[in-house]
């Protein structure tokens, strides 16, 4: 398969390093891009049989360093900053332009060059004709790892911040810079910005934010778009909303997958993607006549009631087709809190009083679950004897629900700053509880996420809390349960101080996005089988994975829980790629006496061996708080051939405001 190595030139003087998989024979042929900021020629030349498949199947195919990131010149100033738009835009009318391509060009990726695929599409560049987003947002404050219901995330801040840090100091690629790479790397390194900085700086939702998000202005997007998302990925939102928007051309295959390859993801059932994006590609790159866009436009995995597992290897269900969403079929069901029992207490109509712990979620882990120990949710049980729960009665059939549950709810708060956490439930007959999707509000936010204003303390508030978008059966015999606690630690940050929460019954109900009716469409959709093993297939039940590190740690006379995680690996050379190591790990705590007193302590390293040199970047970060501000930390270290050549060291106090 031909590959070579090229730099594209922007407007500004800036060349961008860029791999092109071309295919065999005569062109033309239309192009493919990915762009992204994780280093094309080492840290995920893995990608490349991805490519060459593309390329094989009649695709030029094209993968950029974004500007500041692995081979390329510039400066690597945040992610998705507008000048990364303006440079895409320049890309693809140079793919558009070659003697081998047909004018048209498609962009896709996942996560990152998901997130820019959609970014660049908003800007309507001539050429680009079709977009495939896997596990990307519409709405880069509510759905990334940033901000969580409006509170800040907790565990994400161990594992992206930091590794952003080491990987964007590595030097360019020797062999790709030329002679002066080490100037090159000096220039990348005295000018590195943590892009956490900014992060934590912008706490609430404003043009920062808006910037990159196609929420709610979904006619920018022209390009036919065919979405992938999963149910255990933290970006999920974007799907079925943005599906309901669009204009153009559209097509969504949401599967069961966390935020890793559909193919190996844990959970599965897994599939082929990439079948599935030529045959969108040859319709809407290629004009061939193939029918896609005429078949049912939600290719969708129903979930059924699964026991929870936190390397749980699959999801009991099915796929379906639905024609578009929202569905015809689709209505709602309140189940009012009034109506609920309420296991192992005794409530006294009609308020129910809950002094918050700090700790409490570290069952149901993370939002957006990954690679381990990124893993799935445990059973609920040890974090509900610190909520307040509701459940109602055993089903007598089936329930099935799809889209975005809520709670509306009367809250009210000991405190000016306080969070609800709210987690729906599936409950086996043997009170195994299974979560299966959670919400949280930070109640400063109850009424503008742009604005937000303190709780007035003692006073009912009505509330609504969006949960995050799901497909589940609930099996005979079952039962719906309802966790409310003040925190979802180590997902999000906790509050403040001690607070207490009260919640009036009265009126107050949990609504299901339920469906009635059999589907419509009869046919079943057969998706491509994968053709490589499911990650951690090493591991067995109750073995640990090699390299992983996923621990809860509760210190008794610390008054404090501690969640540690940490993750390593080793790449050895194949072909032009080099041998690889990089690390990442660190511990989120929090006191079970004070939620204000929380911490993220974080260590991300590289090292990368080449012919001319070994190069090792560590990135070292604390997050800290207390009920005032949060205390941020960052050292890093950069060294050549075992001898330090750079260290630099960051430190701010950046004001909670209303967090």
């Amino acid at each position: 398969m031909p590959r070579s190595h090229v730099f594209i030139t922007m407007s500004d003087g800036v060349r961008l390093a860029a791999t092109l998989y071309l295919p065999s024979g005569e062109g033309p042929w239309p192009a493919v891009l990915e762009a992204l900021p994780y280093r094309k020629d080492d840290v995920t030349a893995s990608y490349r049989p991805e490519y060459e498949r593309l390329a094989e199947a009649g695709y030029a195919v094209c993968r950029v360093d974004l500007r500041g990131t692995g081979s390329s010149e510039g400066r690597a100033e945040d992610e998705y900053p507008p000048i990364e738009q303006r440079d895409l835009n320049e890309v693809i009318a140079w793919l558009a332009s070659r003697e081998w391509s047909t004018g048209n060009v498609g962009m896709y990726g996942t996560s990152y060059s998901g997130f820019n695929s959609i970014q660049v599409a908003m800007t309507r560049p001539p050429a680009l004709k079709a977009i495939i987003p896997i596990y990307a947002t519409d709405d880069r404050y509510a759905d990334d790892v940033h901000y969580f219901g409006g509170a800040l995330k907790a565990l994400d801040l161990v594992d992206y911040p930091a590794y952003m840090t080491a990987l964007n100091a590595l030097p360019p690629v020797p062999s790709l810079a030329g002679e002066r790479w080490r100037e090159a790397w000096e220039e990348r390194v005295r000018e590195l910005e943590p892009w956490v900085l900014r992060w934590l700086e912008e706490q609430t939702f404003g043009p920062y934010w808006q910037h990159g998000s196609l929420r709610p202005d979904y006619g920018a997007i022209e390009a036919a778009t065919m979405i992938v998302a999963g149910w255990a990925d933290g970006y999920r939102n974007n799907s079925l909303r943005t599906m309901a928007a669009l204009t153009c051309p559209k097509r969504l295959i949401l599967g069961p997958w966390a935020h890793a390859s559909a193919e190996t993801s844990l959970p599965g059932p897994n599939v082929d993607l990439v079948p599935e994006m030529l045959r969108w590609w040859d319709r809407w790159l290629k004009g061939i006549d193939n029918g896609v866009d005429r078949e049912p436009e939600i290719v969708l995995f129903v979930r059924r009631s699964t026991r929870p597992e936190p390397d749980l290897r699959e999801v009991r269900g099915s796929w379906r087709f639905e024609r578009s969403w929202p569905l015809e079929r689709g209505g709602e069901t309140a189940l009012p809190l009034g109506n609920a029992e309420t296991p192992g207490r005794v409530p006294a109509p009609p308020i129910d009083r809950l002094e918050v712990r700090g700790d409490v979620g570290w069952t149901a882990w993370i939002s957006c679950a990954g690679h381990l120990p990124y893993g799935q949710p445990q059973d609920q049980r040890p974090d509900e004897a610190f909520s307040l729960v509701y459940e109602w009665p055993p089903l007598a059939d089936e329930l099935e629900i799809l889209g975005h549950p809520r709670l509306e709810v009367t809250v009210a708060s000991s405190a000016p700053v306080a969070f609800l956490s709210a987690k729906l439930c599936d409950v086996f007959p043997d009170g195994t509880s299974a979560l299966v999707t959670r919400g949280l509000l930070n109640l400063t936010h109850r009424s503008s996420r742009e604005r937000p204003e303190p709780l007035e303390p003692g006073r009912p508030e009505r509330v609504v809390v969006e949960l995050e978008a799901t497909s589940w059966v609930f099996e005979p015999g079952h039962r719906v349960r309802l966790d409310l606690a003040g925190t979802d630690w180590p997902n999000a940050w906790p509050p403040p101080g001690p607070v207490a929460l009260e919640i009036g019954r009265d009126g107050s109900a949990l609504v299901l996005p339920t469906l009635e009716g059999p589907c419509p469409v009869a046919e079943t959709p057969v998706l491509p089988p994968p053709a490589r093993p499911q990650e951690g297939v090493q591991s067995a039940k109750g073995h640990p994975v090699e390299g992983v590190t996923w621990r809860i740690e509760h210190d008794v006379l610390a008054r404090e829980t501690r969640a540690v995680v940490e993750g390593f690996g080793t790449t050895e050379a194949e072909g032009e790629q080099p041998r690889l190591f990089e690390y990442y790990g660190g511990t989120v705590s929090v006191s079970t006496v004070d939620p204000a007193l929380a911490r993220a302590q974080s260590r991300s390293a590289f090292r990368i061996e080449w012919p001319e040199a070994t190069v090792e970047t560590e990135a070292r970060q604390v997050v800290a708080s207390d009920a005032e501000a949060y205390e941020v930390t960052i050292e890093l270290d950069v060294s050549e051939d075992g001898e330090q050549r750079w260290s630099r060291r960051w430190s701010r106090r950046i004001p909670r405001r209303l967090q």
